[in-house]
């Protein structure tokens, strides 16, 4: 028996071949202004700790499986890419050495269309359309000189789109891994008179604390962007699991991968735990909202209402109030909405006692016309809008005293 183990020890060991790791990829996701913290703690949830925010940007590390996850699962992000290369363009034959720098023949595949984009500023760059045709140009002197023929230009519609970000002296080169923005979710028609992105509209509710668990009503709800995204977050249900994405482009993404997350966020879809009310007093805003409710297979969850938001009356306490009402800039005039306003608040104050209200407020001076003190604030915007999130505790009268009981009153 010795001798067998001592034997076996001495025997030479079977060699086991060494699978590669995958690549750790630069990610970066995109977001408005002010939801850069809601966007960190979603990356954070996905499992990326190293997640760090920056201006309207959150950079996280990852693989192709980060990549897929976060255009799947992230709610508060315009757009996921792949930063390849961060260096300087202190002009154009900085920036064309920067980009042919790039090993695209391991990017792209023949016959894939490209697109350059560029956004930023730099001193040697006033025209961002010269920085971009500085980049095309390295990229199809690169390829031409590897492969003996040049990629053709696709503006509207490429295969592959090459991101570049000009910051004073320097520049960054990524690939688009989203393809239309993650808030394009599919269930509503673009453009209308005054949308509110699917994003920015699931922030307002992550930061109102929303998590599926208690009521929650829109009383200005428009299109219903606000109520279809808190029914999204109820059930569980990915806001990308409707749609496709760019890097499935990519050269080495592996399909299968998509695939399976796919069918494992279809069967994490669950029961809505609590009511969602969407309500208008537009009777077309109304018939969209039920329109993109079906749309994004919520339609069984949210109850659409026809109602002016100065009747409002919450059935019982503890309903959560999030909506985004009129500004006067896109949609209504501030004479008419300041009455609007006003009714608004008189309703919070008559019929939500012990309920909590979060609105998206564009217009400083129609604030006041609410009657209510917030008792938090938020800068956000709202494409160039610049906007207040407002919350209010509704008490029993006023706040401007509170007696012993923990009520304010007047």
């Amino acid at each position: 028996m010795f001798c067998w183990l001592m034997g076996a020890r001495m025997a030479e060991p079977r060699r086991v071949p060494r699978v590669p790791a995958p690549p750790t990829l630069a990610l970066v996701a995109t977001c408005a202004r002010g939801l850069e913290e809601v966007l960190r703690d979603e990356l954070v949830a996905l499992g990326h700790p190293e997640a760090e925010t920056g201006r309207g940007v959150v950079r996280f590390a990852g693989t192709f499986a980060a990549v897929t996850q976060a255009n799947l699962w992230l709610r508060t992000a315009m757009r996921v890419v792949w930063q390849l290369v961060d260096g300087p363009a202190d002009d154009r034959q900085t920036l064309y050495g920067l980009a042919a720098s790039i090993a695209w023949e391991n990017l792209l595949r023949r016959g894939q269309t490209i697109a350059v984009e560029t956004v930023g500023r730099a001193p040697a760059f006033r025209n961002t359309t010269f920085a971009s045709l500085t980049v095309k140009d390295a990229i199809v002197d690169r390829l031409r000189e590897r492969w003996g023929m040049r990629p053709d230009v696709n503006r509207h519609e490429p295969d592959i789109r090459i991101h570049v970000h000009l910051d004073e002296g320097r520049a960054a080169i990524a690939l688009d891994a989203s393809g239309e923005p993650l808030s394009h979710r599919g269930y509503r028609p673009r453009g209308g008179p005054a949308p509110l992105s699917e994003s920015l509209a699931a922030a307002l509710l992550l930061m109102a604390g929303y998590n599926g668990s208690q009521p929650l009503w829109d009383p200005f709800c428009g299109t219903g962007t606000i109520a279809i995204e808190a029914a999204l977050l109820a059930t569980g249900r990915a806001p990308g699991l409707e749609r496709r994405f760019a890097c499935e482009r990519w050269v080495g993404f592996d399909a299968r991968l998509l695939d399976e997350m796919r069918s494992q966020a279809r069967v994490g879809v669950q029961s809505a735990a609590a009511r969602i009310v969407a309500s208008d007093r537009d009777p077309r805003a109304v018939a969209a909202a039920r329109r993109n409710a079906r749309a994004a297979g919520v339609h069984a969850v949210v109850a659409v209402e026809r109602s002016d938001a100065r009747a409002l009356a919450l059935p019982e306490v503890g309903w959560l109030v999030v909506s985004n009402p009129p500004y006067g800039v896109r949609v209504g005039g501030a004479d008419e909405l300041a009455a609007l306003y006003r009714g608004f608040g008189d309703a919070l104050k008559r019929a939500c006692v012990g309920s909590t209200a979060w609105l998206l407020v564009g217009n400083p001076a129609l604030v006041k016309e609410v009657g209510l003190r917030p008792s938090r604030r938020v800068v956000l915007f709202n494409g160039p809008i610049e906007c207040r999130l407002l919350r209010y505790d509704l008490f029993a009268g006023s706040r401007r005293s509170t007696g012993k009981d923990g009520l304010a009153h007047s």
